[in-house]
């Protein structure tokens, strides 16, 4: 019983987190709503990210790859016939003539994800350490390049516009779907085996694990959940444009990994919404922001400060603020319940 109690509140604190963040951006001006949107949506990136690199022990540079595949199909199958013959005269007709509700296209999206995540995993997923992120960040700079420079799968270099837009509620529902995937998978046994082989990958080869098999596993899923992210992040800006789905993404929601716990879903949504706030705050400051007095900072320091956060927890807290934990019962709870359970069979 104390161990279903101690799940529950695992998947209960995430939840709980994303609630009041929406509750919260849902009272305020349209901007202010943007900014807690914003935080919505890197909770769904960095959860998807966690998936893999928090149960494989592998880092990935390449997730944004699935988040720009995700964020360019679910925006465009969105896009009626009139925007895209004006927008996009000269892309694929299968995707000029289809026109889905958001919904579906979310879907979609995270299907898509899926399925570049398995075609790309398939050979990277034998790969570990460094071989495995220069990897996967040559992936993010394929994937960039043909999405920029291949006219028949969208816009090129100009932005997706048009796209229609979603309120917080919907990004809280796609937040809560990352969140809730990421809990049953680490519970699962395929999550369980890929831990094992992140704490000792020849052990668990040993006693019959396929690593490979398990790491490619938890990529495709990690993909199908970063192309739901992506589709969110078009829904909630309404355009997109490469240099927004790539190297900076890449490393802020990184960051956002480090800062919570690479290895706790807790920490992955609390260091998600913790960056995004300071990130919000920074950028607002870089354009000149009263805080009782007139603060304006120079251009980049939002990246530049980021980075000094993430450096700093890595010197001083390597395994992050949750320290790589879920949130459980408290002690004296647990031992109560403990002592009596102990008492009813005795």
């Amino acid at each position: 019983m104390t161990r279903r109690l101690d799940a529950l509140v695992a998947l209960a604190a995430p939840v709980v987190l994303v609630l009041a963040v929406a509750a919260v951006g849902s009272q305020l001006n349209p901007v202010r709503q943007l900014e807690f949107g914003d935080a919505l949506v890197s909770v769904a990136i960095v959860v998807a990210l966690y998936v893999f690199v928090g149960n494989s022990g592998v880092l990935s540079f390449g997730h944004i790859s699935f988040v720009a595949v995700g964020a360019y199909l679910s925006g465009i199958l969105t896009l009626g016939a009139e925007q895209k013959n004006l927008i996009l005269p000269t892309m694929f007709g299968i995707l000029r003539h289809t026109q889905t509700s958001t919904a579906v296209s979310l879907a979609i999206a995270a299907a898509a994800g899926a399925l570049f995540a398995l075609v790309a995993g398939i050979p990277l997923m034998r790969l570990s350490g460094l071989p495995a992120g220069i990897a996967t960040f040559a992936v993010l700079g394929i994937t960039t390049n043909i999405i920029s420079y291949w006219d028949k799968i969208g816009p090129g270099v100009t932005a997706l516009a048009l796209v229609p837009t979603n309120g917080i509620w919907t990004l809280m529902v796609g937040a809560l779907i990352a969140i809730v995937v990421a809990f049953v998978y680490q519970r699962s046994p395929s999550g369980r085996k890929l831990r094992a082989t992140r704490e000792d990958p020849q052990a668990a080869q040993a006693s019959g694990i396929q690593v490979h098999r398990q790491r490619l596993y938890a990529f495709v899923i990690s993909g199908a959940l970063a192309g739901l992210a992506g589709g969110l992040l078009v829904h909630e800006l309404g355009s997109i444009t490469t240099s927004q789905v790539s190297v900076e993404l890449t490393f802020t929601t990184l960051a956002m990994l480090v800062v919570g716990g690479v290895s706790s879903l807790s920490g992955a949504v609390l260091g998600a919404l913790l960056i995004s706030g300071l990130n919000s705050f920074l950028a607002d400051a870089e354009q000149g922001v009263n805080i009782g007095f007139q603060l304006t900072l120079p251009t980049g320091t939002r990246l530049v400060t980021i980075g000094a956060v993430m450096a700093l927890v890595l010197i001083l807290r390597p395994s992050g603020i949750t320290g790589g934990r879920e949130v459980r019962l408290p002690r004296r709870w647990r031992e109560a319940r403990a002592s009596g359970e102990v008492g009813s069979g005795g």
